[in-house]
């Protein structure tokens, strides 16, 4: 009697082994993760429809990345294809719909970085571009250089046989009445509070007029990384200012022994942070989980008074992504395809 339930128990131990090794072989894979930005979103401020707006373009940006990735393409292929989708959106602070300058321009700042060889292309500052995604890739791979600002990118991406538009394409209404509400509000001296210390600055304060910049991270059949980030920057800015979205490091990064990343927020603090590459590093030298970086860097963030999120997808398809704002548009595809859109914390 007592050899039979020895069995019995010998064999539960078997079949719950095997349950768990099944499980575990069914561990979800993300092969791509977007962002379409961090900020105060509010359900209670979110019209139905608008709502429903944002899901369908966040829908259609994975779906074009994902279509790419199922194909045999590039992660790059992917990002800059997701990517596309959301800059020719008006919903998103990148491309059609970006934010005026205080001199009411629609400057834009993009970034891509390729995980497997760490090379990697940028643009800032253009103003003709209709998709300054696809400029930062052509810098990455048609020129020597990393960053390209202005004019200069601009002529590069004319050369490189990219789109070019007229400015006036970029312009929509309601980011020419954000402007307007911002320099309404502003003066060129504005009052900065970090914890007990106010200081009188020149520039621009984050309000939160618009946190609408894109990204995209995904995962190839080739197990290589790719991260890419477009922005319009911050309403009503002024002097030229480039933030995070640009910078190698700051706003994108990706490095296939660890993960890719793109960022969102209040630029000036991802650049003092180093946020992108500083989730690469405690992933690397410390053996963090995508989680946990991304749960480590956003609080370093948020002490030091910037606000926003980001989006990490590593190179086992693990995804994270954290943010200390009301919400953040978000949406990632699973290795069979399916889609995940959240909006709110």
């Amino acid at each position: 009697m007592r050899l039979r339930i020895t069995r019995v128990a010998a064999v539960v131990i078997l079949l719950t082994q095997l349950l768990g090794n099944t499980l575990a072989q069914k561990k979800v894979k993300y092969v791509m993760v977007v962002h379409g930005g961090a900020g105060t979103i509010l359900k209670s401020k979110m019209t139905p429809e608008k709502e429903a707006a944002y899901r369908e373009a966040l829908t259609q940006a994975l779906q074009e990345g994902y279509s790419k990735l199922k194909a045999g393409k590039s992660s790059l292929d992917a990002v800059e294809a997701a990517i596309h989708v959301m800059e020719d959106s008006p919903l998103f602070n990148a491309g059609k719909g970006a934010v005026f300058t205080h001199d009411g321009r629609n400057e834009l700042d993009a970034s891509v970085m390729n995980g497997k060889t760490l090379e990697a292309g940028a643009v800032a500052g253009v103003t003709t571009i209709r998709n300054p995604i696809s400029a930062a890739r052509a810098v990455m791979e048609k020129s020597e250089h990393v960053m390209m600002v202005g004019a200069g990118a601009e002529k590069f991406a004319k050369e490189a046989g990219l789109t070019i538009v007229d400015p006036q394409y970029f312009w929509t209404r309601e980011r020419w009445e954000g402007l307007q509400q911002a320099i309404k509000e502003d003066s060129t001296k504005s009052v900065l509070d970090h914890g007990n210390k106010k200081t009188m600055r020149m520039g621009t304060t984050n309000r939160d007029y618009k946190f609408g910049t894109v990204g995209a991270v995904a995962l190839d059949k080739e197990g290589n990384l790719a991260a890419g980030t477009s922005t319009g920057g911050m309403t009503n800015k002024k002097y030229g200012r480039v933030g995070d979205s640009p910078i190698i490091g700051a706003g994108t990064y990706a490095n296939n022994a660890t993960a890719a990343i793109s960022c969102t927020g209040w630029g000036e603090f991802y650049i003092r942070s180093v946020v992108a590459h500083d989730v690469s590093a405690l992933m690397e030298y410390k053996g963090l989980s995508a989680a946990e970086a991304g749960k480590t860097v956003i609080n370093k963030v948020g002490k030091l008074g910037g606000d926003g999120g980001m989006i990490i997808l590593d190179r086992n398809g693990n995804a994270a992504m954290p943010f200390n704002t009301e919400g953040m548009y978000r949406g990632k595809v699973t290795e069979e395809g399916k889609i995940e859109i959240e909006i709110y914390k």
